[in-house]
């Protein structure tokens, strides 16, 4: 084929025309699925940086990664640099000095958060702020200011408040937290793990100092798919590939392949396009493609350079 043809061809890709959805459903399922891996692949990497950075930054402490992490991924796309400040000011090991406590531990989460401030007293709200006085002279934590947070329109269950609550209760149920997430294998096990329900106070309390109707206050499950895309597998990968246990990095893609597919806008739009993926690995691979050459760089989606978008033209080379 001539270099025009050539050019003729990403001309097509670019305005649409390859049906890049099309050509992935149209592979025989081997073929699909060596593309999608080198995807997950690529993707997993460019994520392992982000915990090698973590990892730097805790002093090579992994249940220290694993916590900043954690908080990483409880959070909204708004809130994690206040999540992960909030996790920076009140590490694991003071959390693990007052795991025999949860209250203790609550008072640290909210009083460093300064979220205890947006809310009427009670006697629950009393006790957490002169528990957080006396531990915060004990560990030496200043409080973050509340505009750090970004909480319009967030809806109760999302809101940081009771996604501390949970927090404080799953870093007080285990000293090896870390451990049992490198041997979840699964999406039941994600879930016996991360779907903690937040002390009996919130049951009956969507904030502090405010009654409600009262119901559970477990993190759903919605939430433990999330983490167990991009905490548990995310870890697995990465502690496997600093420690040399391939299993480990094995057991990152099955998980993968064991958890639904993702629904958001990217996936909706492959959807569209005649691809419906049966896993989070599929999902996974499919966010590679959309976030990394799908999406406009200078104006352009980056085609020529993607693995698709390659195969397509060297198809038509044919």
């Amino acid at each position: 084929m001539t270099a025009a043809h050539t050019q003729e061809g990403l001309e097509r890709l670019l305005t649409g025309a390859g049906d890049c959805g099309g050509y992935l459903a149209g592979l025989a399922p081997l073929t699909r699925s060596e593309v999608f891996t080198a995807l997950v692949f690529d993707r997993l990497e460019r994520k392992m940086r982000r915990v090698e950075a973590l990892h730097r930054e805790a002093g090579e402490n992994w249940n220290q990664t694993f916590y900043l992490l954690y908080f990483r991924t409880l959070s909204d796309l708004r809130n994690q640099e206040a999540y992960l400040r909030l996790a920076r000011l009140v590490p694991y090991k003071v959390v693990l000095r007052e795991r025999q406590a949860p209250f203790s531990v609550e008072a640290m989460f909210f009083g460093a958060s300064g979220l205890l401030d947006l809310f009427p007293p009670d006697d629950r709200t009393l006790a957490l702020r002169a528990s957080f006085e006396h531990l915060a002279a004990k560990y030496e934590i200043r409080p973050m200011s509340l505009d750090e947070w970004k909480l319009q329109g967030l809806r109760p269950a999302n809101h940081p408040v009771l996604r501390l609550a949970q927090a404080a209760a799953f870093f007080t149920q285990d000293e090896f937290v870390m451990a049992r997430a490198m041997a979840c294998r699964s999406e039941a096990d994600v879930r016996r793990l991360f779907c903690i329900e937040a002390s009996d106070y919130w049951k009956s309390h969507c904030f502090p100092g405010l009654t409600d109707n009262g119901q559970s206050r477990r993190l759903g499950s919605f939430k433990a798919h999330i983490i167990g895309i991009n905490l548990v597998a995310i870890l697995q990968f990465a502690y496997g590939s600093y420690t040399g246990r391939e299993s480990l990095r094995d057991h990152a893609l099955a998980l993968l392949e064991s958890l639904a597919a993702e629904e958001n806008r990217f996936i909706a739009g492959w959807c569209d396009r005649g691809l419906r993926p049966a896993s989070a690995f599929d999902t996974q691979a499919l966010l590679q493609l959309s976030t990394e050459f799908c999406a406009p760089v200078s104006g352009k989606p980056r085609c020529a350079s993607c693995p698709v978008g390659r195969r397509i033209l060297q198809a038509a080379q044919k």
